[in-house]
């Protein structure tokens, strides 16, 4: 019999874990005559009782497998170790908030059985989310693939699921600033979206504020793309025209330099980024560190 890892990052997530795991039960039991389905949490440092919650599960099912990490090492990270501790022939990914639906994990297989290696969950409405969050949402995968070599499904997550085949890929790329529904496109492989109605978050506090959100957006923008440094070539060719007409016009001189200047800021923003990339990468530390494994 094939096997199927769910995959639940947690980081603080003591009042959603109940829940998520009894749903999780019944996609177990729908799919228990076809596949052998484990569920594989990864917590991610948490600071309230969601190890402990974990760690009691995984005592009472062997099919609950818990990693535990020394610390907090981000979303992305978490996700990664649990593909890496993954042996199965299956993987889902879903967050534990329960704002994507893990009922759909049994549709996502069916439609991997029609020879889709990645299945991937297509967002049609958020609900209760702020305008600022779905405007935002919307206009970062269009700009994403606009700067990319590289078609990103646009209104999609983490919230998908993949074959071996592509976990075993994912498996030999280490980078350390990851942008995994930017990397499993990369990979290649066909694919195929299932849409959805995004639920509320079931409870707790959002753990991807505005920060969080941007550096995740710059990880995708940086990881795969140049365009912005060669937006750089463009913009210091049209300074230099523009130099040559502020001094036609004296009084324009001041917005010439001024505007020089903040062309030069801005390159060297965008060059800090891909040096502090090679930077990360050239020390050769490890994703995370495990401090506790059960039932793996």
């Amino acid at each position: 019999m094939n096997t199927l890892d769910i995959i639940v990052p947690v980081y603080n997530e003591e009042d959603c874990l109940d829940e998520i795991v009894s749903r999780l039960d019944k996609v177990r039991n729908n799919l228990s005559d076809r596949l052998d389905v484990s569920f594989l949490f990864v917590n991610d440092g948490s600071k309230d009782s969601s190890f402990d919650i974990l760690k009691r599960f995984s005592e009472e099912n062997s099919y609950v497998k818990v990693i535990n990490f020394s610390r907090n090492f981000g979303h992305q990270i978490a996700v990664t170790a649990g593909i890496e501790n993954s042996n199965a022939d299956y993987i889902a990914i879903i967050d534990a908030d329960l704002q994507d639906p893990p009922e759909l994990i049994v549709d996502m297989y069916n439609k991997s059985l029609e020879g889709f290696d990645i299945v991937y969950g297509k967002r049609k409405k958020r609900q209760n989310e702020t305008a600022f969050k779905k405007v935002t949402a919307f206009g970062f995968y269009r700009v994403l693939n606009g700067l990319c070599n590289l078609e990103i499904p646009a209104d999609t997550g983490d919230f998908r699921l993949i074959t071996k085949k592509v976990a075993d890929v994912l498996k030999s790329m280490p980078e350390h600033n990851r942008f995994i529904r930017g990397m499993v496109p990369w990979v290649g492989f066909k694919s195929a979206p299932i849409e959805f109605d995004r639920d509320e978050r079931f409870a707790g506090e959002t753990h991807y504020p505005l920060k969080a959100m941007l550096k995740l957006a710059g990880n995708g923008i940086f990881s795969f793309s140049l365009k912005p440094l060669q937006a750089i070539y463009y913009l210091s060719l049209f300074m230099f025209l523009f130099a040559i007409a502020a001094l036609i016009r004296l009084n324009m001189l001041t917005f010439a330099i001024f505007f020089a200047a903040s062309v030069q800021l801005l390159g060297l923003g965008f060059a800090g980024s891909y040096i502090g990339r090679i930077y990360d990468e050239a020390k050769h530390r490890p994703l995370y560190i495990i401090k506790d494994k059960y039932n793996i």
